[in-house]
C-alpha cells in the first residue's frame, strides 16, 4: 500500500474541503460570497441562523495558518500559548498574567461556575440571558438568583444590586444580551459594575462587544485594569468565525485568574492558537464581518417594521422579536421554509431569536418572515 505524505494529505484534505476537519460537512450546498476566496456552507436541507455563528469565517488568512500549523498537532498545545496570550495582553492594555485561554468562552464561563459556586452559595444573574455558567454552577448547588429583564430587555441592574446578600460570590451580566441583543445603557453599566465589585466578583461576558457600533463604549477591562474584582469574557467564535474550533479568553486580575486556571479542563488545541493568532492580524476580513452582519441586520429589521412586528434594537449579530405565537410553532414554519431560526428563551417563549447568516440567506430569512407573518 501506498505511504501518504503530508503533501497528500494537505491534497485530501483541499478536494475534502478543510470543510470536514473545520466544521462544514461534505456534500453541503452552496450561499456564495467570495469576496474572501470561499462559500458559505450550509447543510443540504437546512440555512442555520439558530446558533449565533458568523457564516463567512474562518477567513483565507486564517485557514491558512490553521493548514501550516498541522505539522505541530503531535505536539501538546501548551507551549505555543504564550504568543498569543501577549498579543491579547497588548490589545487589551493588560499583563499577560491578567489572561486565560480557555476552550471557547464557554470553558471560562463553566469554570467560574466552579470557582465561585458551591452549596451555601448564590449567583445573580438577568433572566433571560446566556446560561453556561448559571447551569453549571447549579450543578454543584449554586443557588441562581434569576432577575427578570426590562420592558427594554436590558439587564434590571438595580433589581439585581437588590437581589446580592452576604452569600452572592458573583453577579454576571452579558452584554450585549443573549439572547435579547439588547445593549446596557453604558454608564448606569459602568456605575453598576464598579460597585457591585466592591462587594462581589462580577463576570462581564462580552462575547458580542465587537458588533457596538459605538466606539466610544465602555468595555469592563477597563475596571479589570484598576484592579477590581471582574472578570471578562471575550471569544473567537463570532465575528472571526471559530465559533467551531473552540477559543476563548478571560481578562482579570491575575489573582483571580490563578485560581480559575486551576480549574481549566480543556483549553484551546494548536490549530485553534494558530488560528487566533492570525484572526487577530486580519483586520479586513474583521472589518467585512462587521459590516456584512450590518446590512443583514438591517434587512431583517426593515422585513420587521414593514409587518409591524416588534424586535429589539440589536447591538448583535443576531435580531431577537417579537412572534406573537409558541416558539415551537415559529420554529415549525420557518423549518417548512428550510431555515432553522433559535430555541425557546423562557419566559419569553412568544420571541424568536433568528441570528444573521450571509446577505443572501437573509435574503431568504426575509421572504420566509414575510410569508409567515403576513396578514
Amino acid at each position: 500500500m501506498k505511504s501518504i505524505t503530508r503533501r497528500d494529505w494537505l491534497s485530501i484534505l483541499g478536494m475534502a474541503g478543510t470543510a470536514t476537519l473545520m466544521g462544514a460537512p461534505l456534500g453541503a450546498t452552496k450561499s456564495v460570497d467570495n469576496t474572501f476566496g470561499r462559500n458559505s456552507l450550509d447543510s443540504d436541507l437546512m440555512i442555520r441562523l439558530n446558533a449565533n455563528e458568523n457564516p463567512y469565517g474562518p477567513s483565507p488568512k486564517v485557514r491558512q495558518a490553521m493548514t501550516d500549523a498541522f505539522d505541530n498537532v503531535c505536539r501538546y498545545p501548551f507551549s505555543y500559548y504564550t504568543e498569543l496570550v501577549e498579543l491579547l495582553a497588548k490589545k487589551h492594555g493588560v499583563t499577560k498574567d491578567h489572561i486565560l485561554l480557555t476552550a471557547g468562552s464557554t470553558e471560562g464561563l463553566k469554570i467560574a461556575g466552579i470557582v465561585y459556586g458551591g452549596e451555601g452559595s448564590n449567583i445573580v444573574a438577568a433572566d433571560p440571558v446566556f446560561l453556561a455558567l448559571q447551569n453549571y454552577a447549579a450543578q454543584f448547588g449554586t443557588y441562581i438568583h434569576k432577575v427578570p429583564v426590562t420592558k427594554d430587555m436590558v439587564h434590571d441592574l438595580e433589581a439585581m444590586e437588590g437581589r446580592i446578600t452576604q452569600s452572592t460570590r458573583l453577579v454576571y451580566v452579558c452584554n450585549p444580551n443573549n439572547p435579547t441583543s439588547a445593549l446596557q445603557p453604558a454608564k448606569p453599566l459602568a456605575d453598576f459594575c464598579d460597585a457591585v465589585a466592591d462587594r462581589t466578583v462580577v463576570f462581564a461576558d462580552e462575547a458580542y462587544f465587537d458588533y457596538i457600533e459605538d466606539p466610544n463604549y465602555p468595555t469592563m477591562i477597563k475596571l479589570v485594569q484598576e484592579d477590581k474584582n471582574v472578570i471578562v469574557a471575550r471569544t473567537f467564535s463570532k465575528v472571526f468565525g471559530l465559533a467551531g474550533i473552540r477559543i476563548g479568553y478571560l481578562i482579570a486580575r491575575p489573582d483571580i485568574i490563578e485560581r480559575l486556571d486551576k480549574k481549566t479542563v480543556a483549553g484551546p488545541n494548536v490549530l485553534a492558537i494558530a488560528a487566533a493568532k492570525a484572526a487577530l492580524e486580519d483586520e479586513a476580513f474583521y472589518d467585512f464581518s462587521i459590516e456584512k452582519n450590518r446590512i443583514a441586520r438591517k434587512m431583517m429589521t426593515t422585513t420587521l417594521d414593514d409587518l409591524s412586528l416588534n424586535y429589539v434594537p440589536s447591538a448583535c449579530n443576531f435580531v431577537f422579536f417579537h412572534a406573537g405565537r409558541p416558539i415551537s410553532e415559529v420554529q415549525a414554519a420557518y423549518r417548512k421554509e428550510g431555515l432553522l431560526v433559535g430555541r425557546s428563551f423562557p419566559p419569553l417563549t412568544d420571541w424568536c431569536r433568528v441570528s444573521m447568516g450571509t446577505v443572501e440567506q437573509v435574503e431568504k430569512l426575509c421572504a420566509a418572515t414575510r410569508s409567515i407573518f403576513a396578514g
